[in-house]
């Protein structure tokens, strides 16, 4: 099969080669996906685990892309709860191959139905964008109805999801990002927007819940404005400011198939939109994910045409 593979960790996306590697065999519990579309986060590259297995030992050729939608080709011993032929998407184990492949096995656990009227490029770009946003949200930031959220990247991929789940919530988003971010931010539902580069971040008040996904000074300056009781959420990596009465949680996102159900509910029902940026084919996918200018939105790798 075709895939994007990394071999050298200092190279980062620039290292990126197509080539050819053997189709995946379905362990216990696995099935094995023909993918339709893969996600990737551009902060892989630094990630332990696209180059190492969980014993530590160099993995590499490593595909990288933890994203995905498409169709399950095979099932392996044991497998449960998904058949031949389904429509999927989800969220591939860190540590094993990734996604920006034309097949990939993944346990069967870590998928989620993908109903026929969404398409792969959409379901593609919800994995992980999604499931933070909702588990920083509501399991780790325990979010309330009435609550302040302090919503940082908010014209990112993640930032656009934590904006439209918070609002629909009931709660008031407060966004960050760039001058060039404040439309797009406040268009996904943003209530107010403050631009880290001319605005004081003190000026937005206290606030009960941080979605951090920028750290080091910006999240000094957050952790300082959680209410009594608030939580400072980071994805990272472990907080290094903590709020003086609240929580500090760190977390790294979890697949989860109920939570991407009410995920991809959400976009069928017009709840929830998508912010995909550059979409690629897989023979394209070296030069989109080494893109020249800012990303604006998620990129996706369109694996089958």
């Amino acid at each position: 099969m075709k895939a994007i593979v990394v071999t050298d960790q200092a190279a980062g996306t620039a290292g990126m080669t197509l080539t050819e590697r053997p189709e995946p065999i379905p362990a216990i519990n696995d099935v094995v996906v023909q993918v339709h579309a893969s996600g990737f986060v551009p902060t892989e590259m630094e990630w332990p685990s696209t180059w190492a297995d969980r014993a530590g030992h160099d993995k590499t050729p490593s595909i990288p892309g933890h994203e995905l939608a498409g169709v399950v080709t095979a099932l392996g011993y044991g497998t449960t709860g998904l058949s031949i032929g389904q429509r999927v998407f989800g969220l591939a184990d860190w540590h094993r191959d990734g996604t920006l492949a034309e097949y990939v096995a993944i346990e069967a656990r870590n998928l989620a139905p993908l109903p026929g009227d969404v398409d792969f490029t959409v379901g593609a770009s919800l994995p992980i964008s999604g499931l933070t946003a909702w588990q920083g949200l509501f399991q780790h930031g325990r979010l309330q109805a009435g609550q302040t959220v302090l919503a940082h990247g908010a014209a990112g991929a993640v930032g656009t999801m934590v904006t439209q789940l918070a609002r629909e919530a009931g709660a008031h988003v407060i966004g960050t990002g760039r001058a060039a971010d404040r439309e797009k931010a406040l268009d996904f539902g943003a209530h107010e927007f403050v631009d880290l580069e001319n605005d004081a971040l003190k000026d937005v008040g206290e606030v009960d819940l941080v979605l951090d996904v920028i750290g080091g000074d910006v999240q000094q300056q957050s952790a300082a404005l959680i209410k009594a009781g608030g939580t400072l959420v980071s994805v990272v990596g472990p907080v290094e400011a903590r709020p003086a009465d609240g929580l500090a949680v760190d977390f790294v996102v979890e697949a989860d198939r109920a939570e991407l159900g009410e995920i991809v509910q959400r976009v069928r029902d017009g709840r929830l939109r998508t912010n995909i940026g550059d979409i690629a084919s897989l023979d394209d996918a070296v030069g989109a994910l080494n893109p020249t200018t800012r990303r604006l939105g998620k990129t996706v790798i369109r694996v089958l045409p």
